[in-house]
């Protein structure tokens, strides 16, 4: 379930009220909420590798990989791809390619350098075939797929989160909610608390209020502390 941006918002501005650090407009908002999802988001993966390292916690419902995967779960997309002459077009969303594989038989298809497939392609027994395909990734949203006659390509892939905006209509002076206008968050609800203490954070340098920014700061950290406890 997306998080609400007019909770987030409202909340950002009680919190920044209460420490009497200034008000934060609309478009500040949108401009550091933003920032704080793609944040929040980016750390996903990185707290998702640094916990490899570590120890699996086996309690049921506080296993740190499966809430880590929870929430990436949430971005997790599969699709087939439209491949004309050997090149499949990625998807225009993509943040993290996962695997290509024959939609039907579910072989996956091996990423290789430009360098490997150089080689692969003058060895006659380890050259790609239908059994062992490959592919190159060709800038950002494109992979060359060898044998280049293949076709019926799907992938995994994790999709970026959408913009969010808090949309808004100015009557007498006044910045009033408009849900048909407004883009929630796209993360896991248990980020919410996250994401006010982040914006908060980002918001005391917008409006040259620093203390702000340390007040926010803190209370992460007190969380962050918590969570490794």
């Amino acid at each position: 379930m997306a998080i609400s941006i007019d909770t987030v918002y409202q909340r950002v501005l009680t919190l920044a009220n209460k420490e009497q650090r200034g008000y934060i407009t609309p478009q500040e908002f949108n401009l550091l909420a933003n920032q704080a999802q793609m944040e929040i988001f980016e750390q996903y993966f990185y707290d998702q590798s640094q916990q490899e390292k570590n120890l699996k916690n086996s309690t049921e419902f506080s296993n740190i990989d499966e809430i880590i995967d929870e929430k990436i779960s949430i971005f997790k997309k599969t699709q087939v791809l439209t491949v004309v002459g050997g090149m499949a077009t990625l998807p225009s969303e993509l943040y993290r390619l996962g695997s290509l594989y024959y939609t039907n038989s579910f072989v996956e298809i091996e990423q290789v350098s430009e360098e490997e497939i150089m080689y692969l392609m003058q060895s006659p027994l380890a050259k790609p075939s239908l059994a062992t395909p490959a592919f190159v990734r060709v800038g950002q949203y494109k992979a060359q797929v060898y044998p280049s006659g293949l076709t019926g390509v799907s992938c995994n892939w994790i999709k970026r989160p959408q913009p969010v905006g808090w949309g808004y209509l100015v009557i007498n002076g006044d910045a009033l909610y408009n849900a048909n206008e407004s883009k929630n968050f796209e993360l896991h609800e248990s980020d919410t608390a996250e994401l006010v203490y982040k914006i908060l954070s980002l918001s005391g340098i917008v409006i040259a209020k620093p203390g702000l920014g340390t007040y926010a700061d803190g209370v992460i950290a007190g969380q962050k502390t918590q969570e490794k406890q």
